[in-house]
């Protein structure tokens, strides 16, 4: 089958596209109260079904976001984060502490990736990203994808998830699509990506993938980001597969990659900053992008001609990342840097500026190759 997969590119054709006049923008975010007063938090997703809807535990939604302590500059979160678990009820968050034990985890931090309950109501399926490697003495930017188990226990509402089993690489780059290199190092546009992992099943024949932000392997560029895939085999096994997007020249970073099927139409989403374009342009704004396709394997068509779903405001164009789009078209993203036009001239303006929490939940609507803000 991997020989016959044809990864679609996104191409400077489709993002000239981009008409900032007529483009959506998300609304203006106001400053927003924090779930946790003493941390920061980012880039969070429910506990899904395998089907990608959120599951129904203890009468809320349990919820992984980073974390990281509030530090004096909001980029430095990225070195120290771990991912925490939570639950939200109505309206309320409860803070479960730190998700994984100390200790763990084989990485130096641990960055973004996706959890599914089983069907037991019991096993949760954690797939993650461990980024540097543990006890290092100066921060690197190794990702590697894992995956481990833990037992779910509720016991008169109140919710733990315990008993790790040991985590297991499930994805390597293979250096033929996906390049194992990571020296890049953090500066703007150039830090590459084998992070973000997200769980589906098709409903088409219940095989189940892994797709993650990658960075390709056979490129000349140095803007080389792309969706890439792996697909679970009998033996539980993940084999990687060619990449379903390649944004080869164009754009160094497509994160947090995930696929929903609404209408009978697959239509995958990521997330992208200006930043992340090639300097040689064209550009978009930072915001949500995506494309359609009939089936899971492509060909794949930007959403909206471009692939731009909305954008950030042009008044705040830093306000909001990391979207994630589930199965009703219910959108959610974290607050980052709200009332800047311009990037933070400071590590001071930047900590003032950084919501560091949830951001409010956004609705798109989506009619075969268009998608809008509802």
């Amino acid at each position: 089958m991997s020989d016959s997969i044809i990864s679609t590119r996104w191409t400077p054709d489709d993002v000239a596209r981009i008409d900032a006049a007529s483009a959506s923008h998300a609304p203006l975010i106001t400053p927003q109260r924090r779930v946790i007063d003493t941390l920061d938090l980012w880039d969070y997703w429910p506990v899904q079904r395998t089907d990608g809807h959120p599951a129904e535990i203890a009468g809320g939604t349990l919820f992984i976001a980073l974390s990281a302590p509030i530090l004096p500059d909001p980029d430095a979160r990225h070195a120290v984060a771990r991912m925490r678990l939570l639950h939200r009820v109505g309206a309320d968050w409860h803070d479960l502490g730190p998700l994984l034990p100390d200790g763990l985890s084989p990485g130096s931090r641990e960055w973004s990736g996706s959890a599914i309950v089983l069907s037991d109501d019991r096993t949760i399926t954690l797939y993650y990203t461990a980024a540097g490697l543990r006890d290092e003495a100066q921060t690197s930017f190794i990702q590697r994808l894992f995956q481990t188990s833990g037992t779910l226990s509720v016991a008169k509402h109140a919710v733990t998830v315990s008993r790790w089993t040991a985590p297991s690489e499930c994805v390597v780059p293979d250096d033929i699509h996906y390049t194992s290199e990571m020296t890049g190092g953090g500066a703007i546009g150039s830090i590459k990506a084998f992070r973000d992992p997200a769980f589906f099943r098709d409903p088409a024949d219940g095989a189940e993938y892994l797709l993650f932000a990658a960075s390709l392997a056979q490129s000349r560029s140095a803007w080389n980001g792309a969706v890439g895939i792996a697909r679970r085999e009998t033996d539980g096994e993940w084999q990687i597969l060619p990449p379903l997007i390649d944004a080869d020249g164009l754009n160094n970073e497509l994160e947090r990659p995930h696929v929903i099927v609404w209408n009978g139409l697959y239509y995958l989403f990521w997330s992208t900053q200006t930043k992340v374009f090639a300097p040689s342009g064209p550009t978009g704004p930072t915001g949500l992008y995506g494309m359609v396709a009939d089936a899971l394997f492509g060909p794949w068509r930007p959403l909206n001609r471009s692939g731009l779903v909305f954008g950030n405001p042009p008044d705040a164009p830093y306000q909001a990342y990391s979207w994630l789009v589930l199965p009703d078209l219910c959108v959610q993203s974290f607050v980052d840097l709200v009332g800047l036009t311009e990037p933070a001239r400071d590590v001071a303006q930047a900590r003032a500026h950084f919501g560091g929490t949830p951001a409010p939940e956004l609705r798109i609507m989506l009619d075969g190759d268009r998608a809008w803000l509802a």
